[in-house]
């Protein structure tokens, strides 16, 4: 009987030790699957996506994107008048010219805005382009207002006012900042940041009592300067 008893007793140890030894083996072989499975999944993510990068980089290397090309064409002086010190009041309207020299992308004008500086302070508010589109080859010309009223103006470059004054010169950069997509076909890029530089050399002569361009007295000034243009 105890001979019995112990025989049996290690016949059921040696099944429920088998039946253990399986059921890791098991697990062991569906993890396996698993891992299998996500690493399929992984590497077929990593070639879609490759696929799809060397295909926008391929379109964009035959294709040569080249940025809009802006000229200043005229600049027309309302107001400009500095007599009381480090104040400034302003009002110009400019023309300017924008060209597209892609001959198969276009280009989205989502947010332009345009101001006039000196010596890298703004002297006048921002006016709004409207939004537009700009197809191949096209030229595009807008004339905004861009204007200023009793701007305080830093005691330094009120500084240079006054010896430009003198001088009967003023340099002013007309400035335009916004956003950009670019249209290849059914395609349209993410939006870029976008800025152009104009700058602008004003004659007024020499005035003894600081720069009276106002009162009727309106000067247009002829200008034809190519901006820099940067994206």
């Amino acid at each position: 009987m105890l001979r019995f008893k112990s025989t049996t007793k290690n016949f059921t140890k040696t099944n429920t030790n088998s039946t253990t030894t399986m059921s890791v083996k098991e697990c062991d072989h569906h993890k396996g699957k698993k891992q299998k499975v996500f690493r399929k999944i992984f590497w077929g993510i990593v070639v879609f996506l490759f696929i799809v990068l060397v295909t926008i980089l391929l379109i964009w290397a035959i294709l040569r994107p080249s940025k809009p090309s802006f000229v200043l064409q005229d600049v027309t002086v309302y107001a400009f008048n500095a007599t009381i010190p480090n104040i400034l009041t302003s009002n110009f309207q400019v023309t300017l010219t924008s060209r597209n020299p892609n001959d198969h992308i276009g280009v989205y004008y989502d947010r332009l805005d345009t101001y006039v500086s000196y010596r890298n302070q703004q002297i006048t508010l921002r006016t709004a382009i409207p939004p537009s589109y700009q197809g191949h080859k096209e030229v595009d010309v807008w004339s905004p207002f861009v204007y200023g009223t009793n701007v305080p103006v830093a005691p330094f470059n009120f500084v240079g006012l006054s010896q430009d004054e003198d001088d009967g010169n003023i340099l002013i950069n007309i400035k335009i900042d916004g956003r950009v997509r670019w249209k290849v076909g059914a395609f349209i890029s993410g939006r870029y940041h976008f800025y152009v530089r104009c700058p602008a050399f004003i004659s007024f002569g020499s005035r003894s009592n600081g720069f009276g361009v106002g009162e009727n007295n309106v000067v247009k000034y002829q200008v034809e300067q190519s901006c820099s243009v940067s994206v």
